[in-house]
């Protein structure tokens, strides 16, 4: 399945999170935490300013990027989880 965000949405797959510590301990399914991190998939064409013209969005498909702990909506695409969030959510982009 194919999807395409609307306005200024992006679609992100979560980066899975650490499966150890740092020092090698093991954490459990039920104590890991939802990444905070993920890579965009889609975006959209823009927010639209109130005099009509179309804003240009700052990420792209395949940026890494962070993002609110409490931000989006979890969507399930293709048996994959995914967040939908507004590109005002993104915290930050990630380079290399």
């Amino acid at each position: 399945m194919k999807i395409q965000p609307l306005y200024d949405r992006v679609l992100v797959q979560r980066v899975e999170g650490e499966e150890k510590t740092a020092s090698g301990i093991i954490i459990p399914e039920k104590a890991k935490e939802k990444s905070l991190e993920g890579i965009v998939r889609a975006v959209g064409a823009g927010k639209v300013a109130d005099n009509g013209e179309t804003l240009p969005m700052q990420v792209q498909e395949g940026d890494r990027v962070l993002f609110g702990k409490y931000s989006g909506s979890d969507v399930t695409i293709n048996n994959e989880e995914h967040l939908i969030l507004r590109e005002d959510e993104i915290l930050a982009i990630l380079r290399d």
